[in-house]
């Protein structure tokens, strides 16, 4: 095949996984609709469980099936289980720096924040459901590291081998683009940076799982105990004096991990 079709394809992967997404969503607002109408009453969340269920199911088995990416055993049977606990610990030291830089980008236009709100109110919905944290924490790192690492980016390899930090950057746009959410277009792309050298660097997508999983498991708590998806980390805290401690203790978690990840993935 010819390698200049590599980024298109790669692109392809992208709107696949977001047609996908759509069409979960619209069929279950369907029959959302006709029970509204039946019964007259408030929708539950339970039918965002099941569209973004049946979402990730979906995108796994297509992927899977199509050999858009490739999936083996090979890492795991290397038994790299320090690595995937610094992938862990990188996950957790890396959360509030990057939501501090979230936060300092300027603020939307008001039709765009409300689109905002709705999709965080939303966000909480599903979090409050049983199943929450099984699409959210579990089912989504799998499907989006599929795509976004296991096809996306390895089509982007493929075709720019010795330009790896921009295929990589590449691929961590279009994983920030996919999420469809401005307020958190920088937070994405940060860790779809470090999610796409993890996959770089080792060829497997698990490390990219457990940092998935950790991220989205913290933002799952956070949610759970705050009930407020625009609680900014200034008021967690109580001041700026002490998010900036909290950043600077990050980082102290952070960096040697990135340290501790890049040593054992020479090997």
């Amino acid at each position: 095949m010819n390698k200049k079709l590599f980024p298109y394809i790669a692109i392809a992967y992208m709107l696949v996984f977001l047609f996908i997404q759509v069409i979960a969503e619209l069929g279950t607002l369907t029959v959302e609709s006709l029970i509204q109408h039946e019964t007259l009453g408030k929708i539950d969340p339970i039918g965002t469980i099941i569209a973004a269920v049946i979402f990730s199911l979906v995108t796994i088995a297509l992927f899977v099936w199509m050999k858009w990416a490739t999936v083996s055993k090979d890492f795991v049977m290397t038994r790299p289980w320090d690595l995937l606990f610094w992938s862990f610990i990188a996950a957790l030291g890396v959360i509030i720096p990057s939501t501090f830089l979230q936060e300092q980008m300027p603020e939307w236009p008001d039709a765009i924040q409300r689109y905002i709100d709705e999709t965080a109110q939303q966000m909480v919905g599903i979090m409050n459901t049983p199943g929450g944290y099984a699409v959210i924490c579990l089912l989504a790192p799998i499907a989006e590291e599929l795509v976004f690492r296991g096809a996306v980016l390895r089509k982007l390899l493929e075709w720019k081998p010795e330009r790896r930090w921009l295929m990589i950057t590449l691929s961590a746009l279009l994983f920030a683009l996919a999420h469809m959410n401005p307020a958190q277009l920088m937070h994405p792309f940060l860790i779809g940076l470090l999610l796409g050298w993890l996959y770089e660097r080792t060829g497997s997508i698990v490390p990219g799982i457990i940092f998935h999983w950790a991220n989205n498991t913290v933002a799952y708590l956070l949610i759970r105990i705050y009930q407020d998806p625009d609680i900014t980390i200034t008021q967690i805290f109580g001041s700026q004096s002490r998010v900036m401690m909290a950043v600077g203790f990050s980082l102290l978690i952070f960096l040697p991990a990135l340290y501790q990840l890049n040593q054992r993935m020479k090997k």
